[in-house]
């Protein structure tokens, strides 16, 4: 896969693209990630991006221009890509649209900044995601959740490919209980059915948590889910 991202502080994504699992996935080309500086592609002698709004109002709007030029460029090299605008209008990123998306062969995503963007940049794009309902300076930040969530879905990132497989929101549920060595840590012990070997009783037991898990913190995510059987037969 290929990801383009379109921001005006390409400096900002270097830690997050030169750590752990994207480091890995860009070393061994599973993704190609790359930044374009959205100023590199204004006709602006000073490269500026933004201007007041017309008709007025606080801040600064970035223009349609430079972001117009970056998309047609970088399209050269990324063809067929969906483009996505992050912005707050978007629909609220989730871990279908992670799937939907992780199976795409290239994207490229523009960050606004600034008060907003020009209307017309709409014009160019495929989709809008939201990765909440809050106010974030730029949209950085949300390319890199995007980024990060989709990359690790694609085949051959994760060292087990039964990792995003029983990670939270694949099945709609959160993550059940997990445990490691050792068995009794400050006289808190690990369930008995976990050291048992019958994993049959082990897939009930984490089911049946996962499902109460999901009750107790997260009971919103409860509509999701279908066919729902709790069945106490796992202690």
């Amino acid at each position: 896969m290929r990801i383009d991202v379109l921001t005006l502080f390409p400096g900002m994504f270097d830690a997050v693209f030169g750590e752990s699992i994207i480091r890995r996935a860009i070393g061994s080309k599973k993704v190609s990630i790359n930044l374009h500086n959205i100023r590199d592609y204004t006709k602006d002698k000073h490269k500026k991006v933004d201007d007041k709004p017309f008709g007025g109002g606080p801040g600064m709007i970035l223009g349609p221009q430079p972001v117009f030029d970056a998309v047609e460029s970088v399209k050269k090299k990324n063809r067929n890509a969906t483009v996505i605008l992050m912005s707050p209008q978007g629909k609220l990123f989730a871990q279908a649209m992670a799937h939907r998306l992780s199976g795409r062969k290239g994207i490229i995503i523009i960050s606004g900044h600034y008060e907003g963007i020009d209307e017309r940049i709409r014009d160019i794009v495929d989709e809008e995601i939201s990765i909440g309902n809050y106010i974030l300076t730029g949209g950085e930040l949300p390319a890199m959740v995007v980024i990060d969530t989709i990359v690790r879905l694609i085949p051959g990132v994760l060292g087990d490919s039964e990792s995003s497989k029983y990670e939270s929101f694949p099945f709609g549920l959160l993550e059940y209980p997990q445990y490691t060595r050792p068995a009794i840590y400050n006289k808190m012990k690990v369930p008995d059915i976990l050291l048992s070997g019958n994993h049959r009783l082990i897939n009930l037991w984490r089911r049946k948590k996962s499902i109460l898990r999901t009750i107790n913190k997260r009971p919103d995510l409860i509509n999701n889910i279908r066919q729902l059987e709790i069945k106490d037969t796992t202690r």
